[in-house]
């Protein structure tokens, strides 16, 4: 079945049983005539021999001949119409022929509407020979064999030619009937398959015929006629052809200019839309479909010297959508030549200020880098000047450092002396006080020494157990010689010494100094004061008589003030056996609100808990002693080096290894990090190089070995590599940057999965009653362990767990 690409589209969207229903349907289909039949009474109607009666009853069945030809040509089966088109049946001459013969009558009154009879009948003329000398002298030539040019379609079997009287009556019966749109109609069919439209536009009469075929009466036709001439110009080579043709039809008809007939169809046809519609179509196609735009201006000229323009203009109301749709098209496509020269005009001006504007541009650029230079140079010398003040600010800050510690040891030094001078000058007031209670008497000696006597040498009477109170320049040998009285009362000792802790106290059991209702051990615990700083109070501490302060056992940490009192105090919980402290993160009673905690009771579990089995399997065990790390430290003597080394051995030595594989010079290292180039320095040997970032002791090593301005020659690769990898600004963040643009692609590749599954799993992990479950056992236990020690808390933080 050969069909078009649309039609084959079509088919192959049906089912396969739409498909089998057709296979059938072709098979049973038997060709009603043959092509030679319809042929034969083709040429029978143009047989010049045949007398006008004959011709008459012969000519009543031609319309119904040609339909059944159309009929047949566009319903049978390719074979058919191969046959119908090969070498030895002609189809399409005859078809061809027979066009030409129906409309021979229509071309003639044209053309004795324009010429005088006289003319027309001149014998002188080269058209004087008659039809039937036409039909003995030629024979069509066939497609095959056609070796005609394009020029040589004007010579037609009616160029130049009169028809004899026969013929034109003839002529004149047929195309008053149908046959010139039937004839058209199967030229449409035949050229409906490919093979059949190749010989149509290699044939040399047809397409000339098919113009001709304008000349008819019938709007019908004229639009079919136009419809086939605009899908002959879409094919390539068509468009010659169809110029061809009308150039054919300007002399077959006598017109003036080229497509006049055309144009005055088009005006005179107003009432018939479908008419007025192909047409349109057809001159959009024959002006718009040519890609020579000189020639494509040169065709719409003609149009406009026929008045196309002025006529569109007079439509441009037209009610009718398909033709609205055409005129447009053909104004949308047209070329005003005014206004391109002046576009063209426009654009080299613009062109040229194009051009101003990037030489102007160009030299503001030139401007712009010489001032960015400039501007770039003063940076850099106003930053070495920054660089040069900040060192010198260094030193001022060591310098001052310096300065203050001497002056802080001077005034502890003064505020020592002061101290001394003030006991001294006590300690005399206190002598001097006793000599005039008559306590004591100060005897003078000859070498300027003063010995201090009680009262009773002088009388000769030394009070029982009376002693001898030397002074601070008191000889040897009265100290030794004379008793002293007793001494003084000791001083209170002071907080968080080992003695201050114990008092000196005659207490009842169970009794507190000052009547105090706590137990005797709450004297010396520690208690932690409002400010967090854990110290112990001794009986210095307190006022005479007045009880030290105690309470009921708190948790550590927790001031009474903190519980909440919609909170339920828990109570610590006795053990049997001593257990571990479990070092979890306590929440406080007023953060639990809106946690997991606030709906978990830990009290209650516990008694569902075998807490013996738990007791037995984590209760402490005996420790031997902590064994003296330091004592089992052995220094390992370290070999002696001709340079210099500030940094710590193993690190340097790190160091040196981890430059030896990076290939690079310090300065090119350092370069680098300033410009963050990660294609000189690999994200690898970045991550490396982090972990020698300079501290802040081995800076302040370096910086004091820069200011005793010793040679840096004397210094190893790694030092000097240090000294100056530790003058970059920002060293830290630079290399914290690097390190992260390099690996960012690899940490968004491998933390998108990652995330999700926190995601999945922090989502299941909330909704999770099962975890509540979990976490009312963690709680319950915790208490159990710590609450004895710690007190009990009401929550704890997640990071907690990582103990468990």
């Amino acid at each position: 079945m050969n069909l078009p690409p649309d039609k084959a589209r079509l088919l192959r969207q049906y089912d396969n049983e739409k498909k089998w229903e057709l296979i059938c349907d072709q098979e049973r289909f038997q060709v009603k005539n043959p092509p030679h039949t319809y042929i034969q009474k083709l040429k029978g109607y143009l047989d010049p021999a045949v007398t006008r009666k004959k011709f008459r009853r012969r000519v009543q069945e031609s319309t119904q001949v040609l339909r059944e030809l159309e009929i047949s040509l566009r319903t049978n089966h390719i074979g058919w119409v191969r046959e119908f088109l090969n070498e030895e049946n002609k189809g399409l001459d005859v078809l061809v022929e027979y066009l030409s013969f129906a409309q021979y009558a229509v071309t003639f009154d044209f053309e004795s509407l324009e010429n005088s009879v006289e003319s027309s009948m001149d014998k002188s003329k080269p058209w004087s020979r008659s039809i039937e000398d036409l039909h003995r002298g030629s024979n069509l030539p066939s497609p095959v064999g056609n070796s005609i040019s394009r020029s040589g379609r004007h010579s037609t079997l009616r160029y130049n030619t009169l028809p004899s009287r026969r013929t034109l009556k003839n002529s004149r019966l047929v195309s008053k009937k149908d046959d010139v749109h039937v004839c058209i109609m199967c030229l449409r069919a035949i050229m409906n398959y490919q093979y059949g439209f190749n010989m149509v536009m290699s044939h040399p009469h047809a397409v000339n015929e098919i113009a001709l075929s304008l000349n008819n009466k019938n709007p019908r036709t004229k639009a079919l006629v136009l419809e086939l001439l605009a899908a002959v110009c879409l094919v390539r080579g068509g468009h010659e052809i169809i110029l061809s043709a009308f150039d054919n039809f300007k002399e077959v008809c006598g017109e003036k200019q080229r497509f006049e007939k055309l144009m005055e169809h088009f005006r005179n046809e107003d009432n018939n839309i479908d008419f007025m519609v192909a047409c349109m179509q057809f001159i959009n196609i024959v002006v718009h479909s040519v890609e020579d735009m000189n020639f494509r201006v040169h065709l719409q000229y003609e149009f406009t010297k026929l008045g196309l323009d002025e006529y569109l203009d007079k439509l441009k109301h037209t009610e009718s959508d398909k033709l609205q749709v055409q005129i447009q098209a053909y104004l949308d496509n047209v070329f005003d030549v005014g206004a391109l020269l002046e576009d063209a005009e426009t654009k080299n001006a613009a062109l040229e200020r194009v051009e101003e504007l990037e030489e102007n541009l160009s030299h503001l650029s030139e401007k712009l880098q010489d001032t960015e230079n400039e501007a770039m140079a003063k940076i850099v010398e106003l930053e070495k000047q920054l660089m040069q003040r900040n060192k010198e600010l260094d030193v001022i800050r060591e310098i001052y450092k310096d300065a203050n510690s001497q002056v802080h040891t001077l005034r502890k030094m003064v505020k020592e002396k002061e101290e001394a001078i003030q006991r001294q000058s006590t300690l005399e007031k206190k002598i001097h006080e006793l000599e005039k209670q008559g306590t004591i008497k100060i005897q003078k000696k000859g070498d300027g020494d003063i010995s201090i006597l009680p009262v009773a040498l002088g009388s000769g009477v030394v009070p029982a157990g009376a002693e001898a109170l030397p002074g601070p320049c008191a000889s040897p040998g009265s100290a030794s010689s004379v008793p002293l009285p007793p001494p003084p009362p000791p001083l209170p000792a002071l907080p968080g010494s080992p003695e201050a802790g114990i008092p000196d106290f005659p207490l009842g059991s169970g009794q507190s100094p000052g009547g105090c209702c706590c137990p005797a051990e709450g004297w010396h615990s520690p208690v932690q004061d409002p400010s967090g700083i854990t110290g112990f109070l001794s009986s210095a501490e307190f006022p005479p008589g007045a009880a030290p302060w105690c309470s009921q056992a708190v948790p550590q940490g927790f001031p009474l003030c903190c519980v909440p009192p919609a909170v339920k105090i828990k109570k610590p919980i006795k053990t049997k056996f001593r257990m571990p402290v479990f070092n979890w993160v306590a929440l406080k009673p007023n953060q639990i609100n809106g946690t997991v905690f606030n709906e978990i009771d830990d009290e209650r579990i516990l008694e569902d808990l075998n807490v013996d089995e738990f007791e037995e399997i984590f209760k402490t065990k005996a420790q031997g002693p902590a064994m003296d790390l330091t004592s089992s430290k052995q220094k390992i003597p370290q070999k002696g080096s001709n340079k210099v080394t500030l940094l710590d051995a193993n690190r340097a030595k790190n160091l040196a290894i981890t430059l030896r594989k990076a290939g690079k010079t310090a300065d090119e290292i350092c370069k680098a990090i300033h410009v963050f180039d990660l294609k000189t320095l690999p994200v690898d040997f970045v991550e490396c190089l982090m972990r020698f970032l300079p501290t802040e002791n081995e800076v302040k090593v370096l910086r004091l070995y820069e200011r005793e301005r010793k040679p840096l020659e004397n210094l190893s690769d790694e030092d000097r590599f240090m000294m100056q990898f530790s003058k970059i600004e920002r060293l830290m963040q630079k290399m914290t940057i690097m390190a992260f643009i390099g690996n960012f692609a690899e940490s968004i590749q491998m933390l998108t999965p990652q995330l999700h599954a926190i995601i999945a799993a922090s989502v299941s992990i909330k909704s999770s009653q099962k975890l509540k479950k979990i976490l009312e056992i963690i709680l319950a236990l915790g208490n159990y362990m710590n609450s004895s020690k710690r007190g009990a808390v009401y929550g704890f933080k997640l990071q907690s767990l990582d103990l468990v």
